[in-house]
């Protein structure tokens, strides 16, 4: 028990900027910290909840929504999943070699891709808040998508080589039981998207979206994995942050453009 409670205390403490008590971070501490992640995404789809539940009582507008609801998740979170964002960005825009690349991914500078492709990022998520708002017939897979998310990129920290032997990625891999961790994140992932099925399986289109967005998400979870052995040699927290946003935002599009066409 003593376990579970450390690894939900070191989820928290890294993979947010919720208050925790801290732990050491050690073998038996980190067993099963990767499988609290996905609850730091429920954290986020509570709160984005509430959000548009306000927003929709006092009638405030579109644009405020939107950017509120963009920034909540950076404000959970830290922006730890972003910043993987910008270091991938810049080191795939960079076209070197391999070596080169994961010298980009560890350097502490920024450049000029990275910034360009996340601000890019956060306005294709703002279009897709303030569609929602518009049409939120899908908003129960929208709440669960961040949930989601986390649960797949945690997934791909214990299932794929790391591409070195330093990082977070390779602290967490090293640490956790990986078959157990791996078993309850895809378990996670499914019980979210099939429990947002059934909320709204009285809405035309309700099972159609989540099928779509369970297909959508397979189809970018081995095109990333793909993309990560073949130019990286492996996983990194940054690679895996890049994985979880992007995830992210491929969930919020699949519920704008599904109320959308519905």
């Amino acid at each position: 028990m003593k376990s579970i409670v450390s690894g939900f205390l070191v989820a928290f403490s890294l993979y947010s900027a919720i208050p925790v008590l801290q732990v050491n971070w050690e073998k038996k501490t980190m067993r099963w910290a990767l499988s609290f992640l996905p609850l730091v995404g429920l954290v986020i789809g509570g709160l984005e909840w509430l959000w548009y539940r306000f927003c929709v009582s006092f009638g405030a507008s579109v644009v405020l929504y939107a950017i509120v609801a963009t920034l909540l998740p950076l404000i959970v979170s830290g922006g730890i999943h972003l910043d993987g964002v910008c270091d991938t960005c810049d080191a795939l825009c960079s076209f070197g070699d391999r070596e080169k690349r994961l010298a980009i991914l560890k350097d502490s500078h920024v450049g000029a891709f990275g910034p360009l492709w996340m601000v890019a990022f956060l306005l294709a998520e703002v279009a897709c808040f303030a569609q929602i708002y518009e049409t939120p017939q899908f908003l129960p897979l929208m709440m669960v998508g961040f949930a989601t998310a986390r649960a797949a990129g945690g997934a791909k920290i214990v299932t794929m080589p790391c591409a070195k032997d330093s990082g977070l990625a390779h602290l967490f891999a090293e640490n956790s039981d990986k078959k157990v961790v791996a078993v309850v994140l895809v378990a996670q992932a499914l019980m979210y998207l099939i429990a947002a099925s059934m909320v709204q399986y009285a809405v035309p289109h309700g099972i159609t979206a989540g099928t779509a967005a369970l297909l959508l998400l397979l189809v970018w979870y081995f095109v990333h994995d793909r993309l990560c052995r073949r130019i990286f040699g492996g996983i990194t927290g940054d690679l895996a942050g890049f994985f979880i946003s992007t995830s992210e935002l491929l969930m919020l599009a699949v519920v704008a453009f599904g109320g959308l066409v519905a």
